[in-house]
């Protein structure tokens, strides 16, 4: 199953704009710059994590293609090979 890229790189980039705005605003800089960080900060975790997922969207449809390629290859193989029985 594919994971769902849009609402796990917002929530990343949500959590990620809070907690810049958090961390900047207790080590006493203005809440203007506080605000930039956190909006680029978000920005930035929001394209990374869009982007990982991706990437990992890729390998997980790459695998079940193959695995349904290796099944179509051995139509007779029950995979109790492992077990020594030929059911």
């Amino acid at each position: 199953m594919l994971l769902p890229i849009r609402s796990i790189a917002v929530s990343t980039g949500v959590l990620c704009f809070f907690a810049i705005g958090i961390i900047g605003s207790l080590g006493g800089l203005s809440p203007h710059i506080c605000c930039k960080r956190a909006v680029l900060g978000a920005a930035v975790a929001y394209i990374v994590a869009r982007t990982a997922l991706r990437v990992v969207n890729a390998i997980l449809t790459q695998a079940v293609i193959a695995s349904q390629i290796r099944k179509m290859e051995n139509p007779g193989d029950s995979g109790n090979r492992r077990y020594g029985t030929d059911n």
